[in-house]
């Protein structure tokens, strides 16, 4: 084939190969600025229209794998595959024996990876495994089988012959190269991930040998004879190949694949932990008891071995994987003031948040050799726990403070305010560093308690610091800074020196980044970015990244609150959350009273602060985007949703004109952040109402249109007159309704104007309060055991608001003069929203009956978290990678 010269925005620089599927060039990626490998198809298959709409399809399959042992696909660009450019040479044989035991560690893993998701290679063999100067296995074209056409061959070398591929388990068709083929395969008969693990085995036997397995015959028809009906002789191994690996070899090399080894991971297990199965203990009635002996035997083994070890260099320990479910009756919690879960420095101790019946998150602490949770009273409403460099003390965030509990119980210490805390660290200079609200710089406070110090100043386009990890001496603090509040997909990864004060980014597009030192004494970064965490070599003396972050682990899961749900002890153990990442997309629906839903707006995205107009027939909402979130409003007659303004930065908050013109709403925009005014139909520019010199966010206006309430510095209520005309309104001085030292916000007006809801934490939980306006009057608690997000309903009777368990619960009340009677709250419906930051994610139609409401997108994000999964020598695993 003839090369272009350039494919899309892709420059070909040279050819690397050619054979049945097309060439391979090497190219320039101008928007990226890096090297990749395009597969450029024939033209005959490039030509046809209904074949290539299916190779798309199935290459955006491809795409979704990601892992450091898998030659990445970014994409299809006209006819071509765009693929991940791996440098170095084919596997071969033969190699030492640990040498290739090093090698199928990472062959098993690639292939694990793929098989978790349901992608199967289908052409495994040398000439698709490529070994990079770093002693990296890569494996190539995963899963092309499937994308390639062509005509049965049977003549030529068996090892070179074509990928066969009309339909990936269609009777009678012959896929993968002959020499590597199972025998199901060589039959033309449907194959699954079991032709994989034969073509494993033929691999390892080859690396081993030095010599193929199969494929002495003439034709490709003589070496699939062979494949079927030749005994195994595995007499070529070298004497030193172990017991264990022969027996692998039999498992995987098994003709009848229904009594071949299923399941890829077996190989892993098999590798790194040759245990003789008849002596294996049962195996327990349920999972949970796993953990407890699991580290019991694994503490014996390290006593035992470790006057050994002393006299000689470390050696990796394999990773041990388990599933661990904290409690049948109590999910997790991930509550709005941070992450759930922390692991004592010694590695034996885990504290985990956990929501009871009554909605509220409280610390549970066990030791991992001991089955049952500890309860630790007086956490209630509690998040983001960390330790003490001691193991002693366990803090954590609640009720707007920062506070800490001994690990064996007994009194709660507060040690200062922090309004809506995102994640905290204790060094061993007796100080803890803590985000203390979602908007501001990290603070430093004394771990006996006192007044906080400031330690970070964010520049003029950031929003938040949170996140933070005191390294070990503290001497600097990672932690990840954001211009927006939500999507951390663009954030940056920053170090401060506690020295100097000298501050500087690390990583851009990652989050939740976090220090640990390997066996070996070297330094890792660890982030997360799309639910896959990655790790980068990381210099602690220079607080400096010293190679290429590459992807460790896949479905980290991940929320606004905490950053990656992940914990680990420097002893090498890691815990984490599996998931999709949960700040990922959500759409809205109908939700009636009776929990029916319906398809509102269906199109997954990031929203919050959804507002119906006041006639219900439009619905304005913000939705995110990298670096913010813009205004928009569907009609919903029409079902057709447009953008409204164009403002850089956050534009959320939207509030309706009782007249339904226009909407009230707050940005961050650069340099000009504030409250603004937009003409709802879209006509126009947005009109700045405010200077932005304090944090404004609206939330009601009066039902005459006449005052709009709003929060400043999440302390203080206010109003202000509306003034001027329809098309040019501008805001009268504003004057204080009420401040407190605690968070206060979301004000609302009652249908008649007379009273005002809003949300305090003056009690220590989020709670909902009503007080007459302008006053002066009593208050009234609304909500018990919290309640956020207030909105009245239009029939005068009734008055709504968001649960700790994310139901929308309605409470009816009366009033009469200058008495307010409140009733007790009932869910309104027993569906339960998403919980995206400290953002309204439901609003009550005009009618009142219907709610708009914020659902997870996939059935996977609906069910309440439970099981834990733990990695011990996680720290090996990545010195071995």
């Amino acid at each position: 084939m003839t090369p272009p010269s350039t494919i899309a925005h892709y420059r070909i620089s040279g050819k690397l190969g050619e054979g049945g599927m097309g060439a391979v060039y090497r190219a320039t990626d101008t928007k990226l600025h890096r090297e990749v490998a395009i597969k450029v198809l024939p033209p005959a298959l490039a030509d046809d229209a209904q074949y290539m709409a299916r190779f798309e399809r199935e290459a955006q399959t491809l795409a979704s794998l990601n892992h450091p042992n898998l030659a990445t696909v970014y994409g299809v660009e006209q006819g071509a595959l765009v693929m991940e450019l791996v440098e170095g040479e084919n596997l071969r044989g033969p190699v030492p024996v640990e040498t290739a035991l090093q090698y199928a560690r990472q062959i098993v893993a690639g292939l694990e990876a793929a098989h978790e998701k349901g992608i199967v290679h289908r052409d495994l063999k040398p000439a698709n495994i490529k070994v990079t100067p770093e002693g990296v296995v890569k494996l190539l074209d995963f899963g092309l089988a499937k994308l390639v056409e062509a005509q049965p061959a049977s003549g030529g070398n068996p090892t070179l012959s074509p990928t066969l591929s009309l339909a990936m388990t269609q009777a009678g068709m012959i896929l993968g190269t002959a020499a590597y083929m199972s025998p199901e395969q060589a039959r033309g008969k449907p194959v699954d991930k079991r032709a994989d693990i034969w073509a494993f085995g033929v691999v390892l036997y080859e690396m081993l040998t030095g010599r193929a397995l199969f494929g002495g015959g003439e034709t490709i028809t003589d070496t699939l004879a062979s494949v079927v009906k030749d005994t195994l002789d595995l007499r070529a191994l070298p004497e030193s190949t172990p017991a264990h690996i022969r027996k692998l070899l039999e498992r995987c090399l098994q003709k009848d694949a229904k009594v071949r080894m299923r399941d890829i991971g077996e190989a892993r297990i098999a590798i790194d932990q040759p245990v003789d199965a008849a002596a294996a203990p049962p195996p327990s009635a349920h999972r949970r008891s796993w953990l407890p002996w699991a580290v019991a035997a694994a503490l014996a083994i390290a006593t035992a071995a470790g006057w050994w070890r002393a006299t000689r260099p470390p050696s990796l320990r394999p990773l041990v994987r388990m599933n661990v479910e904290m409690s049948p009756d109590m999910p997790l919690a991930n509550s709005p003031i941070g992450g759930m879960m922390a692991l004592s420095p010694d590695g034996t101790r885990l504290a985990v948040t956990l929501r009871g019946a009554d909605g509220k998150a409280r610390l549970f602490t066990r030791l991992l050799h001991q089955g049952p949770l500890t309860p630790l009273a007086g956490t209630e409403n509690s998040g983001a726990p960390f330790f003490s460099p001691d193991g002693q003390w366990i803090g954590f965030g609640a009720d707007g403070k920062l506070k800490k509990i001994s690990v064996e119980g007994g009194a709660v210490v507060t040690l200062c305010d922090a309004l809506n805390m995102r994640g905290a660290g204790w060094g061993d200079d007796g100080n803890i560093v803590l985000a203390p609200t979602p908007t501001s710089g990290l603070l430093r406070v004394s771990s006996a308690g006192g007044t906080p110090a400031p330690l970070t100043k964010m520049n003029p386009d950031e929003r938040t610091h949170r996140w933070p990890q005191v390294l070990a001496g503290s001497q600097a603090v990672l932690f990840t800074a954001h211009t927006t509040t939500f999507n951390y997909e663009d954030a940056h990864i920053d170090v401060i020196s506690l020295r100097n004060g000298q501050r500087k980014t690390l990583q851009r597009a990652g989050f939740s980044g976090r220090y640990l030192a390997t066996p070996d004494g070297s330094g890792r970064l660890i982030f997360v970015h799309q639910g896959t965490l990655f790790a980068a070599p990381f210099d602690l003396g220079r607080l400096a990244l010293t190679g290429t972050a590459l992807p460790v682990l896949e479905e980290v899961a991940n929320n606004v609150y905490g950053g990656g749900d992940f914990t680990f002890s420097p002893t090498g153990t890691f815990v984490y959350l599996v998931g999709k990442g949960q700040q990922g997309t959500w759409k809205i629906s109908w939700v009636d009273s009776a929990g029916k839903t319906q398809p509102l707006h269906a199109t997954p995205g990031l929203y919050s602060t959804p507002r119906f107009s006041p006639d219900g027939k439009r619905l304005a909402f913000a939705m995110g985007r990298g670096g913010g979130s813009d205004l928009w409003v569907k009609d919903l007659d029409r079902d057709t949703p447009s953008r409204l303004g164009f403002l850089e930065g956050e534009n959320n908050w939207p509030v309706w004109t009782p007249d339904g013109k226009g909407i009230i709403f707050k940005s961050t925009a650069p340099g000009s952040p504030g409250l603004y005014w937009i003409r709802s139909d879209g006509a126009g520019e947005a009109q700045r109402l405010t200077d932005g010199k304090q944090e404004e966010t609206p939330y009601s206006i009066s039902p005459d249109g006449r005052r709009l309430a709003f929060a400043q510095r999440a302390s203080d209520l206010l109003t202000a007159l509306i003034e001027g005309d329809s098309t040019h309104p501008r805001l009268g001085k504003p004057e204080l309704f009420l401040s407190s030292p605690f968070f206060m916000g979301r004000p609302a007006f009652s249908p008649d104007g007379r009273w005002l809801a809003y949300n305090s934490m003056d009690t220590g939980s989020p709670e909902v309060y009503v007080r007459p306006f302008p006053g002066p009057g009593g208050r009234w608690q609304i909500s018990t055991g919290g309640g956020n997000f207030p909105v009245w309903s239009r029939n005068g009777r009734d008055l709504l608001f968001r649960g700790p368990d994310m139901r929308i619960m309605v409470v009816s009340y009366m009033a009469t003069g200058d008495s307010f009677t409140a009733g007790k709250p009932q869910p309104w419906s027993e569906t339960a929203t998403v919980m995206p930051g400290n953002y309204s994610t439901w609003d009550l139609a005009p009618d009142g009956k219907r709610l708009a409401v914020f659902l997870p997108d996939t059935a996977d994000q609906q069910k309440p978290p439970t099981h834990l999964t733990f990695l011990f020598n996680f720290f090996d695993e990545l010195q071995r990678r």
